[in-house]
């Protein structure tokens, strides 16, 4: 069966092509893609070509937060029926690594990720995925919004690595979706007074919708020494950054949160920064014996995170700024790159 395909095939490049797609096998199902949101990594692909040392091979299909309705059903496949709304997650684990068995699934041995070599993305019409990997879409969710579940089970894993206890203070750097669906979390999670930094007004304007106390712009102000000045020069007990980039003055925004943090707080690094090494102020991390947390992806946190977009349906649209159809997705991209019309997540539609 021919389909439409959003393939990344060069430099900050992308085409609409056909491909083709052959029936599921006993096992799995074929999903009808309907919307699929633009996550950060996809558009370190289009501005850096990669992540550190990693440059894919091109051409390239790249999303991994879909929502769908299911086409076709494998052999073997029961409790599904054509034309079910679904979400697809996008990782495939083995099940039989060390890893696997203590449930660590997210740093699985034998890790597949749809979207990664060789397994194309979801920017293409029709997918088969193993029939676990489908989880039913309820009717409170439209499709943009049901793509949230994959960044939002993400951000609850970096809360189950570093939880939050009722009215501890946070900073969350960096506000674009990852950084949002950090503040309604740790809202959600009994967080006392949470400070987002920013430097996009819409994006400092979106964080205060979500639950933010206070937004900061770096560009206008020392946001660590606004903090510090905040909390009477004690600081915050946790902070997260979720935008892994460099700063005015010679800091990177790990350096920013290991610097904003309480003596024995915790720094929560779930950005991936763009190099392939990252400078980390040790001395500082060491006098006051904070913790850093790295995040990959995410381990199961799909069920509480759905239930968390069923919470408030109407709160985690205003994450989704833009819909776009597939066959924008040059645009789509591009808009995300220049942060252009108060852009943060950004659905493709099919």
């Amino acid at each position: 069966m021919n389909m439409r395909v959003a393939e990344y095939y060069d430099d900050r490049r992308f085409r609409i092509v056909e491909g083709r797609i052959e029936d599921p096998r006993p096992g799995e199902i074929q999903v009808r893609v309907r919307s699929v949101g633009i996550c950060g990594s996809d558009l370190h692909y289009f501005e850096d070509g990669g992540f550190g040392d990693f440059k894919p091979q091109l051409p390239l299909v790249l999303g991994h937060e879909p929502t769908a309705e299911i086409h076709k059903i494998g052999d073997g496949v029961t409790g599904w029926s054509r034309g079910d709304r679904v979400m697809v997650e996008p990782a495939v684990y083995c099940y039989h690594c060390e890893f696997c068995r203590s449930g660590r699934h997210n740093v699985c041995s034998h890790i597949r990720f749809y979207s990664t070599a060789p397994d194309p993305g979801f920017f293409r019409d029709y997918v088969n995925v193993p029939a676990h990997n489908v989880l039913p879409l309820a009717p409170e969710l439209d499709w943009d919004v049901g793509t949230l579940f994959e960044p939002l089970a993400i951000v609850l894993h970096s809360l189950r690595l570093a939880p939050v206890t009722l009215g501890q203070t946070a900073v969350v750097v960096g506000t674009g979706p990852i950084g949002l669906l950090t503040i309604a979390s740790l809202k959600a999670s009994g967080a006392g007074r949470v400070w987002a930094v920013e430097p996009e007004a819409s994006r400092r304007a979106l964080a205060l919708a979500i639950g933010a106390d206070a937004a900061l712009d770096p560009k206008q102000i020392d946001a660590v020494k606004q903090i510090l000045a905040d909390t009477g020069k004690r600081g915050v007990d946790l902070a997260f950054d979720c935008a892994g980039k460099e700063v005015p003055g010679g800091m990177n925004t790990i350096t920013q949160c290991i610097h904003a943090v309480a003596n024995t707080g915790r720094i929560v690094m779930t950005a991936i920064p763009i190099g392939r090494g990252t400078s980390v102020d040790m001395h500082e991390l060491r006098r006051k014996e904070a913790t850093l947390f790295n995040v990959r992806r995410s381990n199961h946190e799909t069920e509480p995170a759905v239930e968390m977009l069923l919470s408030d349906p109407k709160r985690f649209r205003s994450i989704v700024t833009h819909a776009m159809p597939v066959d924008n997705v040059q645009r789509a991209f591009e808009m995300l790159e220049r942060k252009q019309d108060g852009a943060a997540k950004v659905t493709l539609t099919f």
